[in-house]
């Protein structure tokens, strides 16, 4: 049986190289030759450096790493209709149970049922050479996006689509985006594309750069004076929408602050904690307080839409590309955080 190069992710902050078969894909399944694969942050904090959880969702189970998939359909298992070999697909990173309520409504990632599968935590996923997905995965890739756009899209700018999509962020907002990783920039190009007046704010000069270059209106110093300056931007009311990408209790406690009166907040960064009092921050505001984890099946399919639409390349936030045989590097430099989006080109030159 021929064999195929993976990375897996031990934990202590190493990749191991190994070589697996290449896989056959089963009923309702096809196998894709993987042409890009991005890096997410939750790759860094829950599996890289250590295996933080043993047991629930984000339990890692010595496959396959990576979960944002972005390949061309190979083979074709039985029962598979809407799919053939050449088709250029797009990933949603997660499998349900396909019977409970969440997963009825394509909110595969809200599974709580046993048989709920991540690519690249519990089943093997995309920093290989193939990788066999799931057929009600796979969304079809336009022409106009490159496999390093669809491999942008389910978990970093799927999320940012959803947090978007909660506070019907439309023409007629101000939307302050908190926090400028890549997600955070996801936001903002696509809070553009939704037609709002973006504002941007961020502790790193470099991402505040960045998230000029991809449509940001403004760009601030998240300093003691933002908040001043973010009144000055909308006539002392504060913003329709605040949306905070950082996870920290500073940004997510000035998006509170920053919010006009009956505005949405919208909590898409991952960890951290936030204290706040209540009455003067959200109850006396009115505001809408929204948490929001990654997106649908459909909603993601509506996405991949706008993008070819509004011929928006997710690739644009990408700083780094790196061959899947220096997945390692790629991960090293991830780490860092001074980077934007770090993408594996799996048929990339080494030199």
């Amino acid at each position: 049986m021929k064999k195929m190069l993976g990375m897996k992710l031990p934990g202590n902050s190493t990749v191991e190289a190994g070589f697996y078969d290449i896989p056959v894909p089963g009923n309702g399944q096809v196998l894709l030759k993987m042409k890009a694969a991005s890096l997410c942050g939750s790759d860094l904090k829950y599996i890289y450096h250590e295996h933080t959880d043993k047991t629930g969702g984000a339990r890692y189970d010595n496959v396959i790493a990576g979960h944002e998939p972005s390949g061309q359909v190979v083979d074709v298992g039985e029962g598979v209709l809407d799919l053939k070999v050449g088709d250029r697909v797009v990933v949603y990173h997660i499998q349900g149970c396909g019977y409970c309520d969440e997963c009825r409504k394509g909110f595969f990632i809200n599974c709580q049922q046993a048989e709920r599968r991540a690519y690249g935590w519990q089943r093997d996923g995309a920093l290989a050479e193939y990788m066999v997905a799931d057929a009600n995965t796979c969304i079809h890739l336009p022409d106009f996006l490159t496999y390093e756009d669809g491999a942008m899209i389910a978990c970093g700018f799927g999320t940012a689509y959803q947090g978007l999509l909660r506070a019907n962020v439309s023409g007629n907002d101000k939307v302050l985006v908190m926090g400028l990783g890549p997600v955070g920039q996801a936001v903002v190009m696509l809070a553009k594309a939704l037609g709002a007046e973006v504002i941007g704010a961020d502790i790193s000069t470099e991402r505040m750069e960045m998230a000029k270059k991809v449509g940001a209106d403004h760009v601030i110093q998240s300093d003691e004076v933002l908040l001043e300056a973010i009144m000055e931007l909308t006539e002392k009311k504060g913003v329709e929408v605040a949306i905070d990408c950082s996870g920290s209790s500073v940004g997510r406690h000035k998006c509170l602050e920053a919010a006009r009166m009956w505005g949405n907040v919208v909590y898409l960064g991952e960890q951290g904690s936030v204290t706040f009092e209540p009455s003067p921050l959200l109850l006396h505001k009115n505001l809408t307080l929204h948490g929001s984890w990654v997106t649908s099946v459909g909603n993601m399919e509506k996405l991949v839409e706008l993008l070819d639409r509004k011929k928006i390349h997710p690739g644009q936030i990408v700083t780094h590309r790196y061959p899947l045989s220096k997945t390692k590097e790629a991960f090293e430099i991830f780490a860092t955080g001074k980077t934007g989006k770090v993408c594996i080109h799996h048929e990339m030159s080494e030199s």
